[in-house]
């Protein structure tokens, strides 16, 4: 058994400003947290009509029961002092730790998934909400389960933003090979197939994601036109014409050149995932031949690159 299955976890609360939560809530992931949820805390009543907002949220992150958490947590304590330096005008982050079994990581999701309209004609809702669509909506369904990927996180929504563009405005293309890294739920490929993919590959090394991501094909009926699989993407040999990673700027990095050669010409790489302060890093790596720029999607601190592989 790995440390992963004991069923236990480390729960870990972080009290912060506001402000940070998205930076804060973006280390913890690169940590190794396997989810991430934001609360706000009641606003406060004052002696007038009007109640104050809070001036700090939580930030609760659940990681695996395992040895390297003492090494995470000290390494949290190291980019909280870090923050509190940036930014000495807000109050500095705390946290707190508990070990827990098992959270109910069903009902945790449902506190924050609700129905939200992504991109013009994408909404992604979860499998216990209803959502009367119009004309023109594409719905997709999602139950998450343990896996990232709700349409939530603006990543996620600039993600499905960019598949939407390329696939419908791109008429040149006649059959769209897609490969999604690091699947999760199965969102961004689930995505692409809605939008009239015939092959779509999901990749994920986490062996939850991929059977979370099979369950969100099925709901869907999309199955037949994509394939989800428990491997890394050195495992995947076969070209593609839109390859889509919404991963961390440093998995993003050491990936580079496979994902490259992967792609076939004037096929398009969405690269998502990345805070504002790592934007340069990328695009040193990633601004270079064969690939050349097509867009850039922003939302608050977070980015998203849209890139062709030239003739």
């Amino acid at each position: 058994m790995t440390e992963k299955d004991t069923g236990k976890w480390l729960k870990v609360e972080v009290l912060a400003h506001p402000e940070l939560m998205d930076a804060l809530g973006n280390f913890l992931t690169e940590s190794g947290a396997q989810g991430v949820f934001q609360e706000s805390l009641a606003p406060q009543q004052t002696e007038g009509d009007f109640p104050e907002p809070a001036d700090e949220d939580i930030l609760k992150a659940y990681f695996p029961d395992e040895s390297r958490n003492e090494k995470r947590l000290a390494a949290l304590q190291k980019y909280i002092n870090s923050l509190a330096e940036i930014f000495p005008n807000l109050a500095k982050p705390s946290f707190t730790t508990e070990t827990i079994c098992d959270p109910d990581w069903g009902e945790q999701w449902k506190k924050y998934f609700i129905p939200v309209r992504v991109s013009k004609n994408i909404v992604v809702k979860p499998t216990w909400e209803r959502y009367t669509p119009a004309s023109r909506d594409i719905v997709i369904e999602i139950d998450p389960g343990m896996a990232f990927g709700t349409g939530q996180h603006p990543s996620t929504r600039m993600c499905i933003e960019a598949i939407e563009d390329v696939i419908m405005n791109d008429r040149s293309i006649q059959e769209w090979k897609v490969l999604d890294v690091g699947c999760g739920t199965g969102i961004l490929g689930i995505t692409a197939a809605k939008m009239g993919a015939q092959d779509v590959i999901c990749i994920d090394n986490d062996k939850k994601a991929v059977e979370i991501a099979g369950e969100n094909a099925a709901i869907n009926n999309v199955q037949t036109s994509l394939r989800i699989l428990n491997k890394t993407a050195a495992a995947i040999d076969k070209k593609r014409n839109l390859i889509v990673a919404n991963l961390t700027s440093n998995l993003l990095i050491t990936l580079r050149p496979h994902l490259a050669e992967l792609l076939l010409p004037e096929g398009y790489l969405i690269i998502s995932g990345i805070i504002e302060q790592d934007a340069k890093r990328i695009e040193k790596e990633f601004f270079v031949a064969p690939l050349s720029l097509h867009r850039i999607i922003t939302e608050k601190e977070w980015v998203c690159y849209v890139l062709r592989r030239n003739p």
